[in-house]
Formats: C-alpha cells, structure tokens, sequence
C-alpha cells in the first residue's frame, strides 16, 4: 500500500484524521478496517474519529464519517466544522459549501479557524425518559441531533462519574442494539452551560462532542435553563456556540459554531496499519 495522505485536525478538542478520497484510493470495503488501525492511539496515529471526503453529484463534497471503532456514523457537529475547513483550504470547496451526509446535505460557512455548520433538524425531545436516575441526577432526557443523545443535568459535574454513567447509559437496553451517546450538563450562568461526553464508538469520554453540546443546549433550551445564543463549555476547556429558532419542542436553524486547529500534516503509511 502506498502512503496515505492525511491531515490531522481538532475541533475544540475533538480530534480527527482527513483524508481526501475523491479518486477513491480506499476502497469501501477497506473503510472500516483502515479506520480503526489508525484511530489506535500510542499505535498509530490516534484520533477521535476518520473523516474520508468523496465526490458529490450534488453538493461540493460528500463525506463519510468512522468513530474511532470503525464503525460508520450518520453525523458529527465537530467533524463537520474540520471537513469544512479542509475543503476550503484544499480547494475543494469556496468559504460557503454544503456537503451531503447520510442525513442529508450540510451547509457551512468558514471565517479563518471558525467554522460555523446548519446542522440537520433535529428529532423532537423525549423529557424525564424511563431511565432510572442515579446519584446527583436531576433529571434524563433524550433527544436525537443527527445521532441519538441522552443528555442528564447532573448536581456536581466536575465529580460526576462520566465514564461509569455515560457507559451504563450507552449500552441500556432502551438504545439496544445501536447505543446512545451519554451528556451531562451543568448551567454555569446565563445562557452557559458546562457539557461532559461519553461517545459511542469512542467508548469513552472526548474533550468535546458538537452534537452531544447541541443535544444540551435543545433540552435545557426546552426546561427554561438557557436561550439561543448557548455557550457551551467542553471538557477540553473551549467553547461552542449553539444558535437556534425553537417553538415549543420543535427547533430550526440549528447552527454549531467553533475554532478548529490544524494539528499535522502526514503520511501514513503500513506499518502504521
């Protein structure tokens, strides 16, 4: 195999490895395998997530996106703001685009490292779900933002047991057999709150997740914490901002907007594999 080009990126402490695929080099049946090897930290290159870019019929680009797992997912807010300046960087699209994604197409706007993406609407929520609460729970609901989250409003997040409780949550047998990411939230002041995440397919708490950060901000949006503009606080200490138009429990217009950084760029090569 020759070497891979690839960049590796991080969007507000997400991080994920870019390959541009659009002369289809990686062949899909080869997809799943290559990601989880180079997802593989200390191994190899290590990341949160695989992002290839692929030809569109319709849009600038498509994508295809791997947790860290191998397994393929429909979306991912983080993700798509460093596919975006990716793309624009590599002139593969302008500084407005719209990419297709397995929920459908997605629209982006790029202003030097922030990166602002229209995400899919999101499902309507499902308040105090049949969960049963554990310690320091306040309440548990669930909403979908192109992946499913349950998102808990938690007494102490700063000593709350993420991974315990984002892993029991994961794999309940309510979500059985695809699994739910886990958020638990925390309002630190006016229109602010404080996300931790147990990622799916990462199997363990990221420093940050754009989609679990929407899934928050829509709830307390929905329990009269917080109104759009939301500033979330992640684990890795940056922020995200959610905008949004809500009626009722019913949202548009969702944008997810954050710094992105490039880390390296490299090759990667078989050994690595």
């Amino acid at each position: 195999m020759k070497p891979i080009e690839f960049w590796k990126m991080s969007g507000s402490g997400n991080d994920f490895i870019l390959i541009d695929n659009r002369d289809e080099d990686i062949k899909e049946e080869d997809m799943g395998r290559l990601v989880a090897r180079a997802c593989r930290r200390r191994e190899s290159v290590g990341a949160d997530g695989l992002i290839f870019v692929i030809k569109s019929t319709k849009y600038d680009f498509g994508w295809r996106y791997f947790n860290a797992d191998g397994g393929e997912v429909e979306m991912c807010g983080n993700g798509g703001r460093c596919v975006s300046r990716f793309a624009f960087l590599k002139g593969i699209a302008g500084p407005k685009m719209t990419f297709e994604t397995l929920v459908g197409p997605v629209s982006a706007e790029v202003k030097e490292r922030v990166v602002k993406i229209l995400m899919p609407k999101p499902g309507i929520a499902s308040l105090d779900i049949d969960l049963e609460l554990q310690q320091g729970w306040k309440s548990c609901d669930f909403i979908n933002t192109g992946v499913p989250h349950v998102v808990v409003d938690v007494e102490d997040l700063e000593n709350h047991q993420v991974r315990e409780h984002g892993r029991a949550v994961r794999y309940h047998n309510r979500f059985s057999p695809e699994g739910t990411n886990a958020n638990f939230m925390a309002k630190i002041g006016p229109d602010r709150l404080a996300v931790r995440t147990y990622e799916r397919g990462v199997e363990d708490e990221t420093l940050a997740c754009g989609t679990g950060a929407i899934a928050s901000a829509l709830v307390a949006s929905i329990r009269g914490m917080v109104a759009s503009p939301v500033r979330v606080k992640t684990r890795g200490g940056e922020e995200l901002v959610i905008h949004f138009e809500s009626e009722g429990d019913s949202f548009d217009e969702v944008w997810l907007e954050g710094n992105t950084s490039i880390v390296y760029e490299g090759r990667l090569n078989q050994e690595a594999l």
